[in-house]
């Protein structure tokens, strides 16, 4: 990736700038076509512990796990159980919601 979309997906804001900038990846656009929804949430938390001001290691710290098990969450590369997305927004005094939407 280049220096410039590196630069440009760290300024991202929400989940579609940052989509729109990496679906012209092929490799991410394939990812994306399988793995969507878990990138869309990992990014989701990722960008939730940086609003928060909270690293990835006092993360782990609240939601009893490893700094490194949390990189695997926030880059997408971990399974996420409903259990762990709840311990994930207790920890930020937040409510899980899930919808199936049509």
């Amino acid at each position: 990736m280049s220096k410039k979309n590196n630069d440009q997906i760290k300024k991202a804001v929400d989940f579609d700038e940052y989509l729109a900038l990496r679906i012209k990846n092929k490799k991410f656009r394939n990812d994306f076509e399988n793995y969507g929804k878990q990138l869309e949430i990992s990014y989701k938390v990722l960008q939730l512990h940086k609003q928060e001001g909270v690293s990835q290691k006092e993360l782990a710290e609240k939601i009893g796990t490893h700094q490194s098990n949390v990189a695997r969450i926030e880059s997408g590369q971990q399974n996420l159980t409903t259990a762990l997305l709840q311990k994930i927004a207790l920890a930020f005094g937040r409510k899980l919601v899930i919808d199936f939407a049509m």
